[in-house]
């Protein structure tokens, strides 16, 4: 019984009472597997692992009846299951991230005697992450035509075309059948008339059968799944062909190729912890990866876009468009913003990035993997 634990350690560690794990044991979701000599419940290994699922899953506020029904699925692993756990999460860890985002303004904004409406606090409650910078997307997030180029032309001879995470459009090709699935709202309701039909599905459950599209292509949409492998594993399976527009965080310095997460927003780095290899995103679809150069006027306002531009990273609406200041919380973004604005007026900023200026392109760890 060395390798077991009693219920009281067990009930300890997980923070829940005894009488919680009796009840789990009664109604049959939990079954301790053996006895001490005593005859105390012990659990083993295996059902520490079911627990810790169960007890995560109630966590997120999962009714007992549907925790049941997800850790007994014959369809997934634990190895599945704690992807869903992480996807979950981290989406709880950005609606977070946006409702601080949005206290902290309505607090400065009543500093100055200003009252947020009504409207304004239901929006902030409700606020998910693209629903929060969803709407700036239409005025600095457009299509690149030499980014497009690139796009299209790894989709080959492609003639229908599904883009997946597909947002509000940019990057569709014109001259191609198009479908497009997005899971929020408020992008699908953005997208322009005469838009490719969109359907409210996300990448890692594709409905569509396996070949269904001569390609499948995503852009700059991956950062935000809940399981980028098996959303890219999901391209693969319904397309013959994988374009995906997205980010290398694995590379060695990548911390420090770019000026503003290098000297003024450090905390990016924390966003791509977990962020998967280039290696392991470009073995999802048995592909490969190509260096894509942003121009110095990128017409597409992403979050390195401005490289050569700081003065725009000083623009709230530029910001907002992009999810790296929401998630890093006002604070970061607050002392990023006020050290950069007083680097140009000093002259520091120039200064550090002489080289800046004299270039026309910049590889600042932008990738297009094609299969």
């Amino acid at each position: 019984m060395e390798d077991h634990l009693t219920v009281g350690r067990v009930a300890e560690l997980a923070g829940v009472s005894v009488r919680t794990l009796h009840h789990y044991d009664e109604i049959g979701l939990v079954h301790p597997s053996a006895r001490t000599a005593a005859g105390y419940r012990a659990y083993s290994a295996a059902d520490v692992e079911r627990l810790r699922e169960v007890l995560a899953f109630r966590r997120l506020g999962f009714g007992l009846r549907e925790i049941a029904d997800l850790v007994d699925d014959p369809a997934t692993d634990a190895v599945a299951r704690l992807r869903r756990l992480r996807g979950l999460l981290l989406e709880q860890r950005d609606r977070a991230a946006a409702m601080v985002t949005g206290i902290d303004r309505e607090l400065e904004a009543r500093a100055m005697g200003i009252e947020a409406t009504s409207e304004d606090q239901l929006r902030m409650v409700g606020a998910q992450l693209y629903e929060t910078i969803g709407s700036a997307y239409p005025a600095t997030r457009r299509t690149d035509p030499r980014i497009a180029a690139s796009i299209w032309a790894a989709l080959g001879d492609a003639r229908t075309v599904l883009n997946v995470g597909a947002g509000t459009g940019s990057y569709e090709p014109a001259d191609r059948e198009v479908t497009a699935v997005e899971p929020s709202a408020v992008m699908r309701a953005q997208r322009p008339a005469g838009a490719a039909p969109c359907l409210d599905a996300s990448a890692e459950s594709l409905p569509f059968e396996d070949g269904a599209f001569d390609a499948a292509m995503a852009v700059s949409t991956v950062h935000h799944w809940h399981d980028p492998i098996a959303g890219l594993r999901e391209m693969r399976r319904v397309a013959k062909r994988v374009v995906v527009f997205t980010y290398d965080a694995s590379s060695t310095g990548w911390r420090d190729r770019f000026w503003l997460t290098r000297d003024y927003l450090p905390e990016f780095a924390g966003l791509l912890t977990d962020w998967p290899s280039l290696a392991d995103l470009t073995r999802a679809i048995d592909g490969r990866a190509e260096p894509v150069l942003i121009p110095w006027d990128c017409a597409d306002g992403f979050f390195e876009a401005y490289w050569r531009r700081p003065e725009a990273y000083l623009e709230e609406h530029v910001r907002r468009a992009v999810s790296v200041w929401t998630r890093v919380g006002a604070e970061a973004e607050r002392r990023a913003v006020d050290g950069l604005r007083e680097d140009l007026a000093s002259g520091r900023w120039a200064e550090r990035n002489r080289d800046v200026a004299a270039l026309d392109t910049a590889d600042l760890g932008l990738r297009l993997l094609v299969a």
